[in-house]
């Protein structure tokens, strides 16, 4: 495996890890905060590995703050 390809599949699994403690066990854990980071570098070692999934995985992952926010709003509004 190519070493572009492989960090930025840790970053994507990484920060989908970020999110567990927030969504499956409803704690206020300030890890999610990672997620920019992370997913900014893993969308540049999919870049640099050429791998489109890549770049789309760590780009979701880079917005998925705002898509948990818009999925909480369709889903508990009144």
């Amino acid at each position: 495996m190519d070493f572009k390809k492989g960090i930025s599949m840790v970053c994507v699994v990484l920060c989908v890890l970020l999110w567990v403690p927030n969504i499956l066990y409803q704690l206020s854990s300030p890890l999610w905060l990672l997620t920019f980071p992370i997913a900014a570098v893993g969308l540049v070692f999919g870049w640099l590995a050429r791998k489109s999934w890549l770049m789309i995985g760590n780009t979701l992952m880079f917005f998925s703050f705002f898509i948990v926010m818009a999925v909480g709003h369709v889903i508990f509004q009144k």
